[in-house]
């Protein structure tokens, strides 16, 4: 049996299984929780000359390890391609999908609303420890915020049309319980806003939704809607730490799929000490139109 030897490129890093891929893990769960990572052979996939340099440029998998291994309990065997595929399939979802190993700070408890899936994990143990935050939550009647995020909404193209001719937009941004839109802008199905709103993002944060409206003097006619998956984002802002302190880099990517709105791969950099990410979305629920959007993230513990 020929050993191939992978890239997980959200972080750069490289895994070597015994077969492929998707051979070893079965489980559709698990890899729709993973499918924001793009797997790349080192000896039968083709890689781009930015391909290589980023896998250089932010330590490969020894960079990856030195986080999601940093609290590896001393004396534990990790697997080796000789290890059988339970054992193997064990240590993995420990590592990337319960987190075990990480720092505790920089573990992420998400909820996808729309899908109905919990992240990183549905397991038992997870479901106790989010019931105590729950009812931590409703008991002070607060929320526990760990970040800012910043949302530039930068234009709309082909809107539908909802008056005769033309439309008057404007978009809706909704993150839990918070609701902020940007101004309307008249006549106009291509409209551009460059308009930056902020949302503060709970502990416990679903999809980031995005609703375009027209503005009339009755009801608002709903244009079209779409979400966008904060999880790739945050995760890969929290494993690298502070952004102040890394040179510009690609540090992770929200890839296209069948189950979002994208209308390409959505690239995560680290810009002048901050995250960005840029998103064009194809509107939902309606006849035509796409939204740009711009993202950046702040964590408060920085």
């Amino acid at each position: 049996m020929v050993n191939k030897y992978w890239s997980f490129h959200m972080l750069k890093m490289q895994w070597c299984p015994q077969k492929s891929w998707r051979s070893h893990l079965k489980d559709d769960v698990f890899l729709k929780k993973l499918s924001m990572i793009q797997v790349l052979s080192v000896t039968l996939d083709e890689w781009s000359d930015d391909e290589i340099d980023s896998m250089i440029e932010v330590g490969g998998n020894s960079a990856a390890n030195a986080i999601y291994e940093a609290f590896l309990p001393e004396g534990y065997s990790k697997p080796t391609p000789h290890t059988g595929h339970e054992q193997r399939l064990m240590f993995i979802r420990s590592k990337y999908e319960l987190q075990e190993f990480l720092k505790p700070s920089l573990r992420i408890v998400s909820f996808a609303s729309s899908k109905g899936l919990l992240h990183p994990s549905d397991s038992g143990k997870d479901m106790d420890s989010i019931s105590e935050l729950e009812l931590s939550d409703n008991t002070a009647g607060m929320v526990e915020f760990i970040g800012i995020l910043k949302v530039k909404v930068v234009k709309g193209t082909n809107l539908a049309v909802r008056d005769m001719l033309t439309s008057d937009p404007y978009v809706v941004l909704t993150l839990g319980h918070q609701k902020v839109q940007t101004a309307v802008i008249k006549s106009n199905l291509n409209p551009v806003w460059n308009e930056e709103l902020s949302l503060s993002v709970p502990q416990q944060f679903g999809p980031l939704k995005l609703c375009f409206d027209h503005d009339t003097f009755s009801a608002d006619d709903i244009m079209g809607e779409a979400e966008v998956d904060l999880q790739p984002m945050i995760t890969s802002a929290m494993a690298f730490g502070d952004p102040d302190l890394l040179a510009d880099m690609q540090i992770g990517k929200w890839l296209k799929s069948d189950d979002n709105a994208l209308i390409e791969d959505s690239i995560i950099n680290i810009v002048d000490g901050k995250v960005k990410q840029e998103v064009r979305l194809k509107l939902q629920n309606v006849e035509t139109g796409e939204i740009e959007v711009e993202l950046e993230w702040t964590a408060l513990n920085q």
